[in-house]
């Protein structure tokens, strides 16, 4: 069966719908950055338009958007990228992970949880993260003692090792990371690329913010992100922060609603 049949047998968006606007957006310091009022204007833009398609793409699990998103005023995405692009849920499924997905994930993780907890039991300047993830281990890291040894530990084991914000270290499988997924959904679902736009603030945002489609850094992005962000036309460095910067992001694309 084809990716594209499972999709279809997942979900009732249609492949190649006419979506004007498709934000695939990181949450912390970005569709959950800026004052009240700069979230309050970019979500009321977004509900009111009947051609997004929302996407979180993000670090954090589906116990915490399922909070998120009961609060007033918060959108409700129709997918999330989560878990920094290890696990692909369908909101409107009731969170089910949507496997055509998530096969060459689970693939290439094979189970290797158990593993890497033991491999890096004793390493210096890292903690386990006390959330279990399914295709991921995370850890909260201090860059003064991180050992570039673990790195190469971790590397040599055929896993990805991803630091982001000077907190976070990700132990993710070889190739899997928030790009990566995102491009597969957006092929499997035959999403108009051009009217994609990713919006990020972390180096665990690099993947998706340098994968080809319209991307916006926002302006509290931290400084290794955009030292890593090569010059385009498609990657845009907003000013403003969080939520005004995806705005910002929006009409410097033309992708307002027509």
């Amino acid at each position: 069966m084809s990716m594209s049949t499972m999709m279809d047998r997942n979900t009732p968006v249609q492949a190649g719908q006419d979506y004007g606007l498709v934000l695939a957006t990181d949450l912390d310091g970005t569709f959950l950055g800026g004052s009240d009022e700069e979230r309050r204007v970019l979500y009321e833009t977004i509900e009111a338009r009947d051609d997004v398609l929302l996407v979180f793409v993000t670090g954090r699990d589906v116990d915490f958007i399922r909070e998120l998103i009961a609060q007033p005023g918060m959108p409700t995405p129709r997918y999330i990228v989560g878990d920094v692009g290890t696990s692909v849920y369908d909101v409107a499924e009731d969170f089910m992970p949507v496997t055509a997905l998530e096969a060459e994930i689970e693939a290439k993780w094979g189970d290797a949880n158990e593993r890497v907890v033991a491999m890096l039991k004793d390493e210096p300047g890292i903690e386990l993260q006390p959330t279990p993830f399914r295709h991921r281990v995370s850890y909260y890291y201090k860059p003064d003692q991180l050992q570039e040894s673990t790195v190469r530990k971790i590397e040599d084991a055929g896993f990805d090792c991803l630091t982001s914000a000077d907190l976070y270290l990700d132990v993710l499988p070889k190739g899997i990371a928030k790009g990566p997924t995102l491009r597969r959904m957006v092929q499997a679902l035959s999403l108009p690329e051009a009217k994609v736009l990713a919006a990020g603030d972390t180096m665990n945002d690099l993947s998706m913010l340098d994968c080809g489609l319209n991307a916006v850094a926002v302006g509290n992005s931290e400084s290794r992100l955009l030292a890593a962000l090569p010059e385009a036309p498609h990657i845009y460095r907003a000013t403003g922060h969080g939520c005004a910067g995806v705005l910002e992001a929006i009409h410097h694309f033309d992708l307002t609603q027509k």
